[in-house]
């Protein structure tokens, strides 16, 4: 009898399943800007998307079009209150491209305590998006120091 990984081949023990007005635009968004690779779709009768999976580097991220009865976006919602966080291999290029199609920028791109280069982005759907690269190892001793030295100066 072969033993199954709770953890099906290909995925990770997390990924976020997201909900979209107009999903197939969503998946053009993420295949341009984070170089997503469409893995799995399953159309509705409409034709809008039931079911897609997108692989993001070695991550899976499952988007649907918003269902009044399960889901709503966040443009529907009038919020988000997820963030995603994303590692990419250049984050000043991949935000600039990003907000050359239609991202806001949240927060401006700078090296971070912890080691990472990051910005915050709101993609034109609603979802918020930490984009980082990481540039620098950090102990945990010298990220509490900063975090300390931080919170004295607020």
């Amino acid at each position: 009898m072969k033993k199954y990984s709770y953890v099906p081949e290909g995925y990770n023990a997390v990924s976020p399943s997201l909900a979209f007005k107009g999903a197939e635009k969503a998946i053009e968004w993420y295949k341009k800007i984070f170089n997503a690779e469409e893995k799995m779709r399953f159309d509705n009768p409409d034709k809008t998307i039931a079911h897609a999976e997108l692989a993001i580097g070695d991550s899976v991220v499952m988007l649907t079009e918003e269902n009044p009865q399960y889901n709503k976006s966040p443009k529907t919602a009038n919020g988000n209150s997820i963030i995603l966080c994303i590692y990419v291999p250049d984050v000043d290029a991949t935000v600039k491209k990003a907000l050359d199609n239609k991202a806001k920028l949240l927060i401006d791109v700078k090296d971070q305590f912890y080691g990472d280069r990051s910005g915050r982005i709101e993609d034109p759907f609603g979802y918020t998006w930490i984009v980082s690269t990481h540039v620098k190892d950090v102990s945990d001793q010298e990220m509490r120091r900063a975090m300390k030295e931080m919170s004295e100066q607020h």
